[in-house]
């Protein structure tokens, strides 16, 4: 093997073009992007011009770089999540070690192809819980490993989607709908099972679990709302889903505050007030939260019972006023609650006083995830450079398939009206 890989990305959308991509940027001597592929032939011009990409290494379509010759050593895929093993499955038959983004498929039965095929072509496949890779959980793991509270009797977490996000990722963007993506759970929330089961070293044996679009609905649109928030909308003054007042107006993320990243490079690739109001005006984005076409939840709660008699509880909820994480950890010594969004580890051993770890101080890049997004490309490179296997931190597929389990289960048992489903009729 090289000293360098040459890197194929499938997928130029926020992960693809804004993460993957630029990690190229940080590991010049691990990667080399020398082909990319999206169905947006600007985005693809631009990287390609970022990254000096040849123009024979330029594709309109994951399926147009699939069925060229192998052209690198490993494959980047960041499409939609319906795409992901359809792309795996000939990416891996061709030789690719993959980098794959969650979630690996709503369909259990394409994650079982993946599986069979990455053994029978005996390539690695590593997907995307960028957490793990977070100093704030490499840091609670260590804590937990080190029996500070005990042993882990029942766990309390929470998933603050942020009020912003639910309307920008899941009513009016991408993962909307689950007919044509994943369901929330599993999209948003494998994130939080996996980390979960990896934290506790837990398995699931049975989840429960209810939740519904509360808000989002066509009947719940107030008087003189408008299909579009810049078309004259009566009822723009009271509503915080306004998509001039989060896109522009925002003091954090819009364009009138200098903001031209995420989420506006979602809704345009040069984001500036006259393209960010162009494409409201004529894009999804711009969509009254009311009259969208979605079917994910606003708000879930999950139940696992773990094979040890233990429990853990998952709160997702979109109306949170904080983008964040925040988990309660109860031992038989004591208890963590562990903060993501203050960035702060509370330790409290019973009958002694709080220790408080600021993880501000544990690394100097903690942004994307918490600093977990280049520190798994970083490790992936490694690990294809070196000729190894995954090790304790790195998901493989089998690795993965068991937060999928959880939140698959979760969906199931919310459809059902919170019907106890058992793991093992999953596996």
């Amino acid at each position: 093997m090289n000293k360098r890989l040459n890197v194929a990305i499938a997928g130029l959308g926020s992960r693809g073009k804004d993460t993957y991509a630029a990690a190229a940027r940080l590991f010049p001597d691990k990667m080399k992007i020398v082909a990319i592929a999206d169905t947006n032939p600007e985005k693809v011009r631009e990287t390609a011009k970022e990254y000096q990409v040849p123009e024979e290494g330029c594709f309109d379509s994951a399926e147009e770089m699939l069925a060229k010759e192998k052209l690198a050593d490993v494959m980047f895929i960041a499409t939609q999540d319906r795409q992901h093993v359809k792309h795996a499955i000939p990416a891996l038959q061709k030789g690719y070690h993959l980098l794959l983004e969650k979630p690996i498929s709503p369909d259990l039965g394409e994650c079982r192809e993946l599986i069979r095929t990455a053994k029978e072509c005996n390539r690695q496949v590593v997907i995307c819980h960028v957490l793990r890779y977070a100093p704030f959980y490499a840091k609670l793991k260590e804590l937990i490993d080190a029996d500070t509270i005990g042993e882990i009797v029942s766990v309390m977490a929470i998933e603050n989607v942020g009020w912003w996000h639910q309307a920008h990722s899941f009513v009016r963007g991408n993962w909307r709908n689950s007919d044509i993506t994943s369901p929330m759970i599993l999209q948003k929330c494998c994130h939080d099972m996996d980390i979960l089961l990896w934290l506790t070293e837990k398995t699931c044996k049975s989840v429960s679990s209810f939740g519904d679009n509360y808000l989002f609905r066509k009947e719940r649109a107030p008087k003189g709302a408008a299909k579009r928030c810049l078309e004259g909308c009566r009822a723009k003054a009271d509503c915080p889903f306004d998509a001039e007042k989060i896109y522009m107006d925002h003091r954090k993320y819009g364009v009138r505050h200098g903001n031209c990243e995420w989420p506006l490079d979602v809704l345009t690739l040069h984001p500036g007030e006259e393209s960010v109001k162009k494409a409201l005006l004529t894009g999804p984005y711009g969509r009254c939260v009311y009259d969208c076409d979605n079917n994910v939840v606003d708000h879930q709660v999950v139940n696992l019972n773990m094979t040890d008699g233990s429990t853990i509880s998952l709160t997702m909820c979109g109306f949170t006023s904080e983008i964040s994480r925040y988990t309660k950890f109860m031992g038989t010594k004591g208890e963590i609650i562990a903060d993501m969004g203050a960035n702060t580890i509370e330790i409290t051993r019973f009958g002694t006083e709080k220790i408080i770890v600021d993880v501000d101080g544990l690394a100097e890049d903690l942004k994307r995830h918490g600093g977990g997004d280049y520190r798994l490309v970083e490790d992936f490179l490694d690990m294809i450079l070196e000729g190894r296997g995954p090790d304790g931190r790195t998901t493989s597929v089998e690795c993965s398939m068991e937060s999928h389990y959880c939140a698959l289960a979760a969906e199931e048992s919310r459809l059902k009206g919170g019907a106890v489903i058992e793991i093992a009729s999953m596996r």
